[in-house]
C-alpha cells in the first residue's frame, strides 16, 4: 500500500515539474506571401527544452534566432544531429535568399544556400509562433514552406535631415524591415535643413551644417510661413554608424548612404560658403523646398566632395553610394563665370551637361573606391554617368529610359511608393506634404513597367517605400506612416506575381498588426476603410459601399447612429451625408467612421467628355469624378476626386440628355506650389457653340482657389469649360523650370 501511494506521488511530483500549458498555434498567414505553403497535420512544441544546431556558417543567425525567443525559453544551442530545431545548407537552391523551412511534430528543418536564406525563415518561422503569450511551450503547426524573392532590391528609405531620429529608434525601423524581409535601407543623411553624417576633417559639419536655426511650422503651401524660433538638429558619430551598420548587417540589411550633390547642398555650404558659386555666407535652410544655392563645380567642391567620400566609403561596406542628383536648380550656375568657362572649356551644350560632368566625374572617384553610384532619375539629364544604377522616382519614365540602355533601376515611383504621402482620405489624418496612396494602390504596384522587353527587364532590380520627414517629426509618425504600406509593398518585391491577392493578403494583416501591437508599433489601421461609389443605373443614382474584410456594413443617412445594414446600393433621390462603419459579430465598430457627403446638382449623371486623360497618377476617379455630386477633401488633392493633369490646357464638355437653365456654375483648383501644383489663372466658359466667356481667377494666394460665376438663367444642350495651365514654375520655386500641374475638383451646376 505503501508502494502505490508513493508511485502516485512520484507520478504527481513528475506532473508539477514537467507538464506545460502550451498556446494554440497561429493560422500560416505569413506577410510576404511564400511561393508555395503546404499545410501538415499537427503541431510542434517549442519549450525551454527544446534543442538547436546549426552548421558553423549558419551559427550567427542561430544566435539571433536564439536572441529573438530568449525572453520566453532559453534554448539549448549544441551540435546533435538530434536536435529539435536544425539548420542545413543546401547547395542546390538556385537563389541565396532562398529557404525551405519544414515543421513536423518533432523536428524543425531549415535549408538554405546562405545566411540570407536562413534569416528569412526564421522571419517566416516567427510568424508562425502566437503574437503573444504567457504560455510556458507554444505550438506551432506543421507545415512546408519553400520560398525566394522575386527581386534583389527589397527596399526602404529614410530621411534624418528634415527631422533627426535616434539611434534605438534607426534599430528599430531595421527591425521592421527584417520581419518583412527587406534587404536594403537607404538612408538619407544630407539635405538642405541639415547634414547628419560625422566628417572628421570638416568639423563645420558637426557645429554648423547640422543645426538649422527654426523649422517652418505647419505646411509650405500654407501662407504666410511661420516659424518655431526653435534651434534644431543632430548628428550621427561615426561610431554611431558602425553600430547601425551591423546591427542591419546582422539581419541582412545593406545599407546604403545618401550624401546629396549638385543641388540639396545648402547645409553644406553654410558651413562651407567657398563651396557654393558666389562665395557668400548662407544658413541652413528653416524650411522645405528646392533652393538655389547647389555645389559649384570648382576643384575646392571636388576635393571637399572626395574627402568626404573617403570618410564615407570606410563606414559602408555595401557596394552602393548615393549621389542624390535630383533638384539641383541652374541659376546660380547660370550667373557663375567659373560655370559657364568650365562649359565652354570641356566642350558641354549646357547647365544639364554640366550637372552631368559632375555626376561622372564624383562617379569615376567613387569607382575608384570600389563603390558604384545611385542617383535620382535627373541623373540622366544631360547624359547617363556610364556604371551609374537609376532610381526613378518621377514616374516610370525615367527606369524604362535607364534599362534600354541597360542600366540598372530601382522603381520607386512618387504614385505607389512614397509613404510621407497620405493614405486615407479622413481629414483627420496627420499633417503629410501631399498626395494620396492608399494601402491597396501600394499592394498593386508593378515594378516592371510594360515598356520594357523581356531582355530589358532583368535591369530592374526591384523597389523600395520612400520616407521624407518634411512633417514626420516623430518615430510613433513614421510607424504610422509606413505601416501597414510597408507590409504591402514588401510583398510586392518578394512574392511572385500569379500568388498576389489584395483580399488574401488583407485577411493576413489582421494577424500581423497583431504581431504590430505586442512591439508597440504605432500602424495605421486601415483594414477596415470603408469605399464609396457614386453609380448611374437606368437613370437612378445609387451610392455603393465596399470594403475588404468580410466584416458587416452599417450605415446612416440623418446621423452617426449607423443602424441600417447595408446589404446593396443605397438609392439617392437628394443631397445626402452618408456615414458607415464596419462592425465585427459583437457589434464593436472597427475602424473610422466613413462620411460621404453627395450633393445633387444639375450636372450629376450628365455625359462629359476631356481634350486630354487625366495622369494616371491622379485619375482613380475617372472623368465622371468631376460631376458626381461629391467634392474632393479640402485639405489635399491625391484622393479619388480630385482629378491631376501634368503641364496639359483642358478642356472639359458636358453634354446634357436635354436643355437645361444654368444659373450657376462652381467649381476649385488645389493650388499648392509646393508640390508644383498651380491654379489656373484664367478660364473660359462656352455654352452651347456660343461665343467663349473668359474669366479672370480670384483669391489666388489660397491653398483652395474657388471660382464661382452666376449668369442670367440660360437654357443649354452643352457647355465647354477651358483651363489653361498655368505654364513653366518660375525660378526660385519648387519644380522651376517644369510646367505646372493643375488639380481640378467638381464641378457644380446650379
Amino acid at each position: 500500500m505503501k508502494g502505490q501511494i508513493y508511485s502516485i506521488l512520484l507520478v504527481i511530483l513528475f506532473c508539477f515539474n514537467n507538464c506545460t500549458e502550451v498556446s494554440k498555434p497561429v493560422p500560416a498567414n505569413i506577410i510576404p506571401k511564400p511561393n508555395k505553403v503546404v499545410l501538415g497535420e499537427g503541431t510542434f512544441i517549442l519549450s525551454k527544452s527544446t534543442t538547436i544546431s546549426a552548421v558553423k556558417k549558419l551559427e550567427p543567425i542561430v544566435n539571433y534566432f536564439k536572441n529573438y525567443v530568449s525572453e520566453k525559453f532559453d534554448i539549448e544551442i549544441n551540435t546533435s544531429d538530434e536536435a529539435d530545431i536544425q539548420f542545413q545548407l543546401d547547395t542546390s537552391l538556385q537563389n541565396d535568399e532562398a529557404y525551405n523551412l519544414t515543421i513536423n511534430e518533432d523536428k524543425i528543418l531549415i535549408k538554405s544556400k546562405t545566411q540570407k536564406g536562413a534569416f528569412y525563415a526564421i522571419q517566416s518561422l516567427l510568424q508562425l509562433m502566437p503574437y503573444a503569450t504567457n504560455k510556458s511551450a507554444i505550438a506551432i503547426n506543421c507545415i512546408s514552406v519553400n520560398d525566394a524573392p522575386r527581386f534583389s532590391y527589397r527596399g526602404m528609405h529614410l530621411d534624418v535631415a528634415r527631422h533627426f531620429f535616434s539611434v534605438d529608434f534607426i534599430k528599430k525601423y531595421l527591425d521592421l524591415m527584417a520581419m518583412l524581409k527587406m534587404n536594403t535601407f537607404h538612408w538619407h543623411l544630407t539635405e538642405d535643413q541639415g547634414w547628419r553624417i560625422e566628417i572628421k576633417q570638416y568639423p563645420k559639419l558637426q557645429e554648423i551644417a547640422a543645426f538649422r536655426n527654426e523649422t517652418l511650422i505647419g505646411h509650405y503651401s500654407d501662407q504666410p510661413h511661420k516659424f518655431d524660433g526653435k534651434k534644431y538638429g543632430g548628428f550621427y558619430t561615426q561610431e554611431d554608424i558602425k553600430e547601425i551598420v551591423a546591427y542591419a548587417s546582422d539581419r541582412q540589411i545593406t545599407v546604403i548612404p545618401e550624401i546629396e550633390m549638385p543641388g540639396h547642398s545648402q547645409a553644406a555650404i553654410a558651413a562651407y560658403p567657398e563651396l557654393g558659386c558666389t562665395g557668400n555666407q548662407i544658413e541652413v535652410a528653416t524650411k522645405w523646398g528646392v533652393f538655389e544655392d547647389i555645389y559649384c563645380p570648382k576643384e575646392i567642391t571636388f576635393t571637399f566632395l572626395e574627402n568626404v567620400i573617403d570618410e564615407v566609403v570606410n563606414l559602408f561596406p555595401g557596394k552602393y553610394i548615393h549621389i542624390g542628383g535630383d533638384e539641383a536648380p541652374k541659376t546660380r550656375w547660370k550667373n557663375c563665370t567659373h560655370c559657364q568657362q568650365l562649359i565652354k572649356k570641356e566642350g558641354l551644350k549646357d547647365e544639364h551637361e554640366l550637372q552631368s560632368y559632375f555626376i561622372t566625374r564624383m562617379e569615376k572617384y567613387i569607382n575608384s573606391k570600389g563603390k558604384q553610384i545611385i542617383g535620382w532619375d535627373e541623373i540622366l539629364e544631360g547624359g547617363l554617368a556610364p556604371n551609374a544604377t537609376v532610381m526613378s522616382w518621377r514616374g516610370t519614365n525615367g527606369a524604362v529610359e535607364a534599362a534600354k540602355e541597360h542600366h540598372d533601376v530601382i522603381l520607386t515611383p512618387g504614385s505607389h511608393c512614397y509613404f510621407d504621402h497620405y493614405q486615407s482620405d479622413d481629414e483627420n489624418e496627420p499633417l503629410a506634404i501631399g498626395g494620396y496612396l492608399p494601402l491597396e494602390k501600394v499592394y498593386n504596384f508593378e515594378p516592371i513597367p510594360s515598356e520594357l522587353n523581356n531582355e530589358e527587364s532583368k535591369y530592374v532590380l526591384g523597389a523600395q517605400g520612400n520616407v521624407w520627414t518634411e512633417y514626420i517629426t516623430t518615430p510613433e509618425q513614421i510607424e504610422y506612416m509606413i505601416l501597414p504600406r510597408a507590409a504591402a509593398l514588401s510583398e510586392v518585391v518578394w512574392t511572385k506575381k500569379t500568388q498576389k491577392n489584395y483580399k488574401d493578403f488583407v485577411e493576413r494583416l489582421v494577424y500581423f498588426n497583431k504581431y504590430l501591437d505586442e512591439k508597440e508599433v504605432n500602424y495605421a489601421n486601415h483594414i477596415y476603410y470603408i469605399k464609396g461609389k457614386l453609380i448611374n443605373k437606368n437613370g437612378k443614382l445609387f451610392y455603393e459601399l465596399t470594403t475588404t474584410t468580410n466584416n458587416t456594413i452599417f450605415y446612416s443617412l440623418t446621423d452617426e447612429n449607423m443602424n441600417i445594414e447595408y446589404k446593396s446600393p443605397i438609392e439617392i433621390t437628394n443631397s445626402a451625408t452618408i456615414n458607415a462603419a464596419v462592425f465585427d459579430e459583437n457589434q464593436q465598430k472597427l475602424g473610422r467612421m466613413f462620411t460621404e457627403s453627395i450633393t445633387i446638382h444639375k450636372a450629376v449623371g450628365a455625359n462629359i467628355s476631356l481634350n486630354v486623360t487625366p495622369h494616371k497618377s491622379y485619375n482613380a476617379g475617372g472623368k465622371q469624378a468631376l460631376i458626381n455630386g461629391i467634392s474632393g477633401n479640402n485639405k489635399r488633392y491625391g484622393d479619388v476626386e480630385w482629378l491631376g493633369f501634368s503641364g496639359d490646357d483642358v478642356e472639359i464638355t458636358i453634354q446634357f440628355e436635354k436643355p437645361i437653365s444654368i444659373q450657376k456654375i462652381n467649381t476649385r483648383f488645389h493650388n499648392g506650389n509646393g508640390q508644383w501644383i498651380y491654379a489656373p489663372q484664367k478660364i473660359a466658359i462656352q455654352f452651347n457653340d456660343e461665343k467663349s466667356m473668359n474669366f479672370n481667377i480670384e483669391n489666388y494666394g489660397e491653398l483652395l482657389v474657388n471660382f464661382s460665376q452666376k449668369f442670367d438663367e440660360e437654357k443649354v444642350n452643352s457647355l465647354k469649360i477651358t483651363i489653361p495651365n498655368y505654364g513653366k514654375i518660375p525660378e526660385g520655386r519648387q519644380g522651376a523650370g517644369y510646367k505646372a500641374w493643375t488639380f481640378i475638383d467638381e464641378i457644380i451646376i446650379e
